[in-house]
């Protein structure tokens, strides 16, 4: 057990956070050695396994990364933008792998992030399941294969405690059928509409962001055309498959060079 890699999940009190526990713990593949939570949160100093209702299991909650990462082969980060960007330098400066599911980065988050790939690697999605990133792919393919006579819509729910949108989710596939269509999605993303808009923009790629109870995640992207619409469409109903694609991407991410990746690598999905 002791020669299985040890993993850090950083803030652990959440909803992703807690499931990436149970679903670490539950491998066989990997060692939950660190739980990593905001300063001043009532679970800090407290065993992880108390505080989520269990019996303990002797991995005490931190607020200090410096040391648990020290101990770890890969962080699993699902929190906010600016934790996960101040804890990437931890993990590059330790040279430990660091899975980030985390979304609503900046362009200035991103050049940190890059930096810090430099030197480590790091895993980014903004969705880590197998489906979603075969959907990235199939919508790649289809924005490639129609021209700009179908319009392309992306529709997306969530929870309504997630704090961002358009999901990390949307934006992945946004940029895959601009992609297909030879395009940067910042010339052509259409997002926000309110009051008297004008006609739709021929090119460009909608969002709309529905938030409501306790969806756990659903996608659709739609081309519609003069007569006909393809939908294709992903519905999550376990937010488990999550914490398992990033439990898969921290194994997958021993031994690969610094550098940076997605769920597209890990999967073996990449084109040429």
């Amino acid at each position: 057990m002791g020669d299985l890699p040890g993993i850090v999940i950083n803030g652990v009190s959440g909803r992703m956070g807690q499931m990436l526990v149970q679903v670490v713990r539950e491998s066989g593949a990997a060692r939950l050695v660190g739980a990593l939570e905001r300063p001043g949160h009532p679970w800090i100093g407290q065993d992880l396994g108390r505080v989520m209702g269990g019996a303990d299991i002797g991995v005490m909650v931190d607020d200090d990364p410096l040391e648990v990462v020290a101990a770890a082969h890969a962080v699993i980060d699902f929190t906010v933008p600016a934790a996960t960007v101040a804890l990437a330098t931890i993990t590059a400066q330790a040279r430990v792998v660091h899975v980030i599911g985390t979304t609503g980065f900046e362009e200035a988050d991103l050049r940190r992030l890059s930096a810090a790939a430099r030197h480590a690697v790091i895993v980014r999605a903004g969705n880590m399941s197998l489906g979603v990133n075969l959907l990235v792919q199939l919508t790649k393919k289809v924005a490639a294969a129609l021209d700009d006579s179908f319009d392309i819509e992306i529709v997306e729910a969530h929870h309504n405690q997630k704090i961002d949108a358009p999901s990390g989710t949307a934006l992945m596939l946004g940029e895959a059928a601009a992609e297909g269509r030879r395009v940067t999605l910042e010339a052509v993303a259409d997002r926000g509409r309110d009051g008297i808009t004008g006609r739709r923009e021929r090119g460009h790629i909608g969002f709309a962001a529905i938030r409501g109870g306790d969806v756990v995640g659903e996608h659709d992207v739609i081309f519609a055309g003069a007569g006909e619409r393809v939908v294709l469409r992903h519905i999550a109903t376990d937010r488990a498959i999550f914490a398992r694609g990033a439990l898969r991407a921290a194994l997958w991410g021993q031994g690969q060079k610094p550098g940076e990746y997605d769920m597209i690598d890990v999967l073996g999905l990449a084109e040429g």
